[in-house]
């Protein structure tokens, strides 16, 4: 039929609740479902609705974090950290990478971490690693490694909008690795900085951290904690090891103070969510407060 609305003329479907839907519909039929807010049509075995191709998602991505710098090595940079919301397309694949941590080292250079991605939506970059005393300085990212206790070379950077500079060193004691929400702590004299802060995130359906830095290594004095969001510690030489970052956090690596292995940065997330019952297919999907969510802790495909 045709109906006049509010000057316009357009077609107008039949209107009906849930519950006063057609008793015997035929293949095709279509109507507008009040109840829903939504059109549907009979199927030949149900009732289907029609949503639009088009639909928002929030998403979180969190690259991998940068590994720790050796001998009196900076904490690694944090993985970039980005947040925010964009449309897809239904039916449409998209390319999910999760990026890896940098792994530790015992010897020079320090490996940062990788990106992880959201093909065509986000790239958040990884984690810069730490810089290893006289040999090698700390790397940018998304945010920056610390600093070496030998004070070699410049200050990392951070990413813009995803991240922060890594500590600055002193004698025998490493700057801490950048984070997402803060920059890393200057080493002192004999003692580690601590690894800048991580940022939170309810987008899983409960309040986590994620993108804290590693801590700097330490001569005598006390390896660099490492920042909330999974962070590893700076090691003091010769006392204990350097811890790694959290997986699946972006947490970037301790520093290690001799030749032992530093801290490995922790890998990283992608979690993509919307609001109502389940439209998307990938990764490990949970409902919470009416949302659906998909959590990649491992590199695949979000088929929207």
């Amino acid at each position: 039929m045709v109906a006049t609305v509010g000057g316009t003329t357009g077609f107008g479907p039949p209107s009906w609740t849930t519950a006063g839907r057609p008793g015997s519909p035929v293949n095709g039929q279509l109507g507008w479902n009040s109840t829903l807010g939504q059109l549907e049509s009979w199927t030949g075995s149900q009732w289907q609705q029609i949503t639009s191709l088009l639909y928002n998602v929030s998403y979180l991505a969190v690259a991998g974090g940068g590994g720790g710098g050796t001998i009196y090595g900076g904490g690694g940079g944090a993985g970039g950290l980005l947040a925010g919301t964009s449309s897809v397309n239904s039916g449409t694949v998209y390319t999910i990478t999760v990026g890896a941590g940098g792994a530790g080292v015992s010897s020079a250079p320090a490996n940062s971490g990788t990106n992880s991605v959201f093909t065509g939506i986000a790239t958040a970059i990884g984690g810069g690693a730490g810089g290893c005393f006289n040999t090698n300085a700390a790397v940018a990212g998304g945010s920056g490694g610390g600093q070496s206790g030998y004070q070699f070379g410049s200050i990392a950077a951070g990413t813009s909008g995803q991240g922060y500079a890594g500590g600055a060193g002193a004698t025998y004691g490493a700057g801490g690795g950048g984070g997402a929400s803060g920059v890393g702590g200057n080493g002192t004299s004999l003692n580690g900085g601590t690894g800048g802060a991580g940022a939170s995130s309810s987008i899983s359906g409960s309040a986590v951290t994620y993108a804290g830095g590693g801590g700097g290594g330490a001569y005598t004095g006390t390896g660099g904690a490492g920042g909330a969001g999974g962070g590893g510690t700076g090691q003091t030489y010769s006392v204990g090891s350097a811890g790694n970052g959290t997986a699946n956090t972006g947490g970037g690596g301790g520093g290690a103070s001799n030749g032992t292995p530093t801290g490995s940065g922790g890998s990283g997330i992608v979690i993509i969510s919307y609001a109502g019952a389940q439209r998307g297919t990938g990764g490990t999907v949970t409902s919470s407060g009416g949302n659906t969510i998909h959590t990649f802790t491992s590199s695949g495909t979000y088929t929207a």
